[in-house]
């Protein structure tokens, strides 16, 4: 069982090490600029909604822990 913990947690890690090199290099700048994230703007208010970034988000946490409780 730590063994798996320890593999996870090694997988987890590359993994954001893997997100955070494409937000710096730029490979993300379309993610939040989305057609179904709302956005609004006036001389003193910005409001900003992320509808559907936050569903592929959501999306693709489900599928992980599915295919996590699947594996163990």
């Amino acid at each position: 069982m730590n063994r798996w913990v320890g593999i996870l947690v090694i997988v987890g890690g590359a993994c954001l090490i893997l997100i955070g090199l494409l937000i710096y290099s730029g490979g993300l700048n379309w993610f939040g600029r989305l057609p179904g994230d709302i956005s609004y703007e006036s001389e003193r208010v910005h409001v900003y909604v992320p509808i559907v970034s936050m569903l592929i988000i959501s999306l693709a946490v489900t599928l992980i822990f599915y295919l996590l409780r699947r594996l163990f």
